[in-house]
């Protein structure tokens, strides 16, 4: 029996936090299940990690839906949020339940879209038609042009607050969590107090109710920087499956994000 959105609200208030990897595999879905991580975010970041481009943008619905297939059949347990990806979901909500029944016939429970109070309408409209649907604020991928590039969101009071009451507006719409990407942390916190609905944080500080990393990151695979929030968990590790178990374990205990990974 997988878990559901529904275990991930009962985790929230139990304060038991949530452990999320984007993983894109069979192989590294069964190895991350066994190490304990409840949640697998086909992550439309495949784009920059498994294919080796410059941003998520030229991800398609046919490469989310390959992925959320594997990452399917490699695994049991973990609830499997499928990213729709850019361009797939934004011209009307029609187009959006098309998409997303689509990722969940391959193997998906949950489909994540980027947008705040402007994507309401689209997840109140999944939501009724029988599809959970998690958010995604802060930095958002998909917007890099728009936002000028890689940057930390939600620096000044106004910007904040619009990615507060964008929380808000999602909650209200139905969604049943939100991930918060590269926020200060005293706005995760804010928004994390703010909602009743578990908030998943990449970047977002150590107060969300749980926390989320890309596996080719955590195990330091992917070349090049990293990001400030990515923490090397192959350190000290003798294989992959332990560097994934003490990440489950750190962010169970609370020790991961620790000062130097937050903003």
């Amino acid at each position: 029996m997988r878990i559901t959105h529904k275990d991930l609200l009962k985790m929230r208030q139990s304060g038991d936090r949530i452990t999320m990897i984007s993983c894109y595999d069979a192989s590294f879905a069964g190895l991350c299940e066994a190490a304990g991580v409840e949640v697998f975010l086909v992550g439309d970041s495949l784009g920059m990690v498994m294919q080796g481009n410059d941003s998520t943008l030229a991800v398609s619905m046919d490469d989310m839906i390959y992925h959320t297939r594997c990452v399917a059949r490699g695994s049991q347990r973990a609830m499997i949020v499928g990213d729709l990806p850019f361009g797939s979901y934004q011209v009307s909500p029609q187009q959006a339940f098309e998409n997303a029944a689509r990722l969940l016939a391959a193997g998906a429970q949950i489909v994540k879209l980027e947008g705040g109070a402007i994507m309401a309408d689209t997840v109140a409209f999944l939501v009724q038609r029988g599809v959970p649907v998690m958010g995604h604020l802060g930095l958002t991928p998909q917007s890099v042009h728009q936002l000028g590039g890689y940057r930390v969101q939600g620096k000044t009071d106004e910007t904040a607050r619009q990615i507060l009451d964008d929380a808000k507006a999602l909650e209200r719409a139905g969604a049943a969590a939100i991930v918060l990407e590269c926020v200060p942390s005293a706005l995760g916190k804010q928004i994390t107090e703010a909602l009743t609905i578990p908030t998943i944080g990449i970047g977002g500080g150590p107060d969300c109710s749980g926390q989320i990393l890309i596996l080719q990151d955590m195990l330091d695979i992917f070349p090049g920087k990293k990001a400030k929030f990515v923490k090397n968990f192959m350190a000290g590790a003798g294989s992959n499956q332990e560097a994934v178990a003490n990440f489950v374990r750190e962010v169970k205990s609370g020790a991961f994000p620790s000062p130097e990974y937050c903003f």
